[in-house]
């Protein structure tokens, strides 16, 4: 019998969304993905204490002040990870810039380069490297540039419309809109749960892909951040899924027959106007979307307070 994970890679890339170099390896996704939560859960790890104690003899051999070198350990700690997971997957790893940056271009811009600078350091090109950004208009603007310049961006915490149109204009290589996010506001919002046809966040991405294919759009749609197998399975067809281990274990146990729900054919028989947003446009279409609005804030902001325990931790360790 063929599992569900196996017939939902028949028309969709599957990434790991996970830090952790075993699952990687046991689910064989062609991607993987990672985020300065599922660093710093990993870092509690003893197997991966080499990849820290390198990431701080790096620092402590550079020159600086005692921030430049937490900076500069958080960087290679990072890609350190990326590194390890690249030598078990064909395709790419997404790398994310630290969120407190999600509101500065220049400085987003600067994150990422250096980023691929110490990828480049290690023999890997940017080819094989996704740096993730937050899509806010200052992060997709950001991502823009980089895009121009060959490197390629994943633009994440994406719960709105506006958001996914404004990252395909900027020519952002993939975005990650983040379903079970979605669902959470609404439960919280409506008081009850929804099934996964009904689902809020399946609906979103759904819309947002259907849009891409009518329109030519060439960024990729990676559905993220699902709480049940059946927002995937809903979204069977999407070009990319990103899944975490306990999902992908569920997927691969399980044996039923699924079908395929989204596809560039079925897209046009639901045709959409184009739109475009200005950056008032944006801002104000965001604005008027109190779940976009909030779970984008709140999103940011866990990514920033998990960075800055990471940072701590590293800190700690070049104090001594």
């Amino acid at each position: 019998m063929t599992s569900v994970l196996d017939q939902i890679k028949q028309y969709t890339t599957v990434v790991a969304d996970t830090g952790e170099f075993e699952s990687i390896a046991q689910y064989k996704p062609q991607d993987a993905t990672t985020n300065p939560s599922l660093i710093l859960q990993a870092t509690q790890i003893p197997r991966y204490a080499p990849l820290i104690d390198s990431a701080i003899k790096y620092a402590k051999d550079n020159t600086g002040s005692i921030d430049e070198k937490v900076e500069l350990a958080t960087d290679k700690l990072l890609v350190n990870f990326g590194n390890e997971i690249l030598k078990i997957i064909p395709g790419r790893v997404s790398t994310e810039v630290d969120a407190i940056l999600s509101f500065d271009t220049e400085a987003t811009i600067a994150k990422a380069k250096r980023l691929i600078g110490l990828y480049k350091e290690i023999g890997i090109g940017k080819e094989r490297i996704l740096i993730k950004i937050a899509s806010t208009w200052e992060g997709i603007k950001a991502a823009e540039i980089l895009e121009k310049e060959g490197i390629h961006c994943n633009l994440t915490l994406l719960f709105s419309f506006p958001q996914a149109v404004a990252c395909a204009e900027a020519g952002a290589t993939l975005i990650s809109p983040f379903v079970g996010r979605i669902l959470d506001w609404y439960k919280k919002s409506a008081g009850r749960d929804f099934s996964a046809k009904e689902d809020p966040g399946v609906k979103s991405v759904i819309k947002i892909y259907n849009y891409y294919k009518n329109h030519g759009y060439k960024t990729i749609v990676m559905g993220a951040s699902f709480r049940n197998t059946g927002q995937i399975e809903e979204l069977a067809g999407c070009d990319f899924l990103t899944i975490n281990t306990k999902l992908l274990e569920q997927l691969h146990s399980d044996t039923k027959t699924i079908k395929r729900n989204l596809s560039p054919e079925s897209a046009k028989a639901l045709y959409e106007e184009k739109v475009t947003f200005d950056e008032k446009g944006f801002r104000w279409a965001l604005n008027e979307d109190a779940m976009a609005t909030e779970k984008l804030a709140e999103g940011i902001r866990t990514f920033a307070k998990d960075g800055a325990k990471l940072k701590a931790l590293l800190k700690e360790r070049l104090s001594v």
